[in-house]
């Protein structure tokens, strides 16, 4: 494994930032953080930043600390310390250099992958903390480009890709056309009311990974499922409004999926392989609406897999050869606790699991989630080389035989993809459709 170089902290220019920092002024600053301070901060915040004593406990969880060569200012309580503590102390009297500090580490050193939480002994939430310092950010107007360009698309297409409804429609017949040379009465049902299952996926399946939509019309079509895909925007589950503080956006998109859902008369929705997108829609996106629960249950693909597996719906014709490892996104695994399930549905499929360590809810973050790769290029390298400690994980699986890294999560396999290559690992990177559908039996 090539050892990626030391980072050191430096100034990284964004225009995101820097054009929405030109706007600011002290009392604009002080007005908008004393509102949110008053209407959105209450006890929970003012608890937190009081109880954390900076005991450091918390260092050894964050990949960011890690990787860095353990500099204190990664460290999960660092970071709090240089941003959300100094707004509630100073009681948002803050200047624009600072607003544009605290947007670069609230948006780029933290994954909000909640790792730390489970080693601080008072169990405070350093994510929800980063995400309030966002959401500051964001109601200043001091965001990082790329992504709040993708909470644009969402705002005006209700989709990340700027998906336009003719190209949605025509990229499910096309796939529909494709899986049709192999199982010639396969069809996506479109619109189909009253299915037992919606089957919603991100905005970059249709345009960069139609494999996958292809792949899980023929699991649908195999085990027999009554399913459908809506032709309307609300088809779209991700969410990178909720990563950049748009909380109305956020409620918007969710009630959209949530509707178009109802609109249907499904019994459930199954997503695709997302972790950040499970994240909004069953935790964050229902309760910004005001749901206590969804208005109809939803599933992660993992779920999906484990009760077609279980139930014999689908049928393994031979396992998959190459020895696998496990990668455990947060927002499924720590967020929702699938990895048992997970790894049920890995052993069904495969001959040989060799587990990262350490593995399950304790396994370390890809560095791409909470919004961090969908910050864009200016910030790829201090994303990669701040997760040396995933790419000596991924190294240690490899030397006790590993050939073929598993990661249900689009963002996963985007920040994987890249530590792979950039650490030169020479590791193949799947999906668990894409293992499904190479080893189950197929209709004939």
């Amino acid at each position: 494994m090539a050892e990626p170089a030391t980072s050191e902290k430096s100034r990284i220019i964004d225009q995101g930032i820097e054009k929405g920092a030109e706007n600011l002024t002290p009392e604009h600053i002080e007005e908008v953080i004393t509102r949110m301070l008053k209407s959105e901060g209450g006890a929970r915040l003012k608890t937190y930043v009081e109880t954390c004593v900076h005991c450091g406990l918390c260092s050894d969880a964050c990949h960011f600390y890690l990787s860095f060569d353990k500099d204190p200012r990664y460290s999960p309580a660092g970071k709090v310390k240089q941003t959300i503590a100094q707004v509630v102390k100073k009681k948002g009297r803050v200047s624009a250099d600072f607003i544009k500090k605290a947007a670069e580490i609230s948006y780029t050193e933290c994954n909000v992958c909640r790792r730390c939480a489970m080693y601080c002994p008072f169990g405070i939430d350093v994510a929800y903390m980063m995400l309030f310092m966002r959401r500051i950010c964001h109601l200043l107007g001091v965001t990082p480009q790329y992504i709040q360009d993708t909470a644009h698309s969402h705002s005006v297409t209700f989709n990340q890709m700027w998906i336009r409804e003719d190209e949605w429609i025509d990229t499910l017949q096309w796939q529909e056309e494709e899986a049709q040379d192999e199982i010639p009465t396969l069809r996506i049902p479109l619109e189909k009311e009253g299915a037992d299952i919606m089957y919603s996926v991100i905005g970059p399946e249709p345009k960069f990974r139609a494999q996958l939509i292809y792949q899980a019309a023929i699991i649908m079509n195999a085990a027999g499922i009554n399913w459908t895909m809506p032709a309307t925007p609300g088809w779209d589950n991700s969410d990178m409004c909720m990563y950049t503080g748009d909380t109305e956006m956020m409620a918007r998109l969710k009630r959209s999926h949530f509707e178009t859902a109802m609109r249907l008369k499904v019994k459930r929705i199954v997503m695709g392989e997302c972790g950040h997108a499970f994240r909004s829609v069953y935790d964050m996106g229902n309760r910004a609406i005001g749901w206590k629960m969804p208005p109809i249950p939803i599933v992660h693909a993992i779920e999906f897999y484990y009760e077609l597996l279980k139930s014999g719906k689908i049928k393994v014709a031979g396992k998959y050869k190459p020895p696998v490892t496990l990668h455990d996104p947060c927002n499924i695994v720590r967020g929702r606790g699938l990895h048992e399930m997970y790894r049920y549905v890995a052993d069904a499929l495969c001959e040989n699991v060799v587990e990262m360590y350490p593995n399950r809810e304790h396994n370390f973050c890809c560095s791409a989630g909470g919004g961090i790769i969908n910050c864009g290029p200016p910030f790829k390298n201090k994303r990669v080389d701040g997760n040396r400690v995933k790419a000596k994980q991924i190294f240690d699986a490899k030397t006790r035989g590993a050939k073929t890294v598993i990661a249900p999560c689009h963002n996963c396999h985007g920040g994987l993809e890249d530590i792979i290559l950039h650490n030169e690992l020479g590791m193949e990177l799947k999906f668990l459709a894409d293992i499904i559908y190479e080893v189950m039996e197929k209709p004939e």
